[in-house]
């Protein structure tokens, strides 16, 4: 339960001055490429998960031994990489690490097909597509600065991501539930905060080569947020095996 970047300074800086039809032009190829990279990633963590919860030549050994661990854990070493490491790296090295780290966490995500029925899975996957496009489509329309609400946003990922680490070891339904539920309400708003800012990461590389990876780490937080929002309502709706 990441997100990826601080906010930027407002949009706008970066395109002023050139022509307001090409920036806008420039601006939805940009956000088509953030959507595709996202739903192309989705697609990989699906198909893998479905893959691995299918053969139990792979997720027996994965799921009932310490190896677990390395699976849960595996997919925030790539967001720390990805993360901190993007500046250094070319658009294609960047791009071959975001759909490796998809992959991996397709791995990861496997156990949820054998905890929650299948129905319950698609059923909640198209909630959740309906409140993520929803909020997004809020984030790109909306003329309201969201950067104070994202401060917010992010003390409340703090808090979920600490109190989901205690009750590991607790195991209290009552504070995963409680969990779940702010973290509905926190990816939830987190999705129509990193879709502003990546428009304001576009304005402020306008022009740059960095845009291809701007698109891929702007499809990496969206990504988080579809995922995180899936996961949190799962745990609320999801109909166990």
């Amino acid at each position: 339960m990441f997100d990826q970047y601080p906010n930027q300074s407002r949009w706008g800086a970066g395109a002023a001055g050139v022509d307001r039809a090409a920036f806008d032009e420039g601006l939805r190829k940009h956000m088509l490429r953030v959507y595709n990279f996202m739903m192309l990633g989705l697609g990989v963590t699906g198909l893998v998960a479905l893959f691995v919860a299918s053969t139990p030549a792979l997720y027996v050994p994965i799921f009932t031994t310490p190896l677990k661990w390395v699976v849960m854990l595996a997919p925030l070493a790539f967001i720390m990489v990805l993360s901190f490491r993007f500046h250094a790296m070319s658009a294609s090295a960047l791009q071959g690490l975001f759909w490796a780290f998809c992959a991996v966490m397709g791995v990861s995500m496997a156990s949820i097909f054998l905890v929650f029925t299948g129905a319950s899975v698609a059923r909640v996957f198209f909630i959740t597509a309906a409140m993520f496009a929803a909020m997004s489509l809020w984030g790109y329309t909306t003329k309201a600065d969201l950067s104070k609400m994202g401060s917010f946003l992010m003390m409340g990922l703090i808090g979920i991501v600490i109190a989901s680490l205690v009750n590991i070891f607790i195991g209290s339904s009552a504070l995963q539930f409680a969990v779940s539920v702010l973290g509905v309400v926190i990816f939830t708003g987190l999705t129509a905060y990193d879709t502003q800012r990546i428009k304001e990461e576009y304005a402020e590389g306008y022009g740059h080569e960095a845009n291809t990876k701007l698109a891929v780490m702007g499809a990496l937080s969206l990504y988080l947020n579809f995922i995180n929002l899936f996961q949190m309502l799962l745990q609320l709706m999801g109909n166990r095996e």
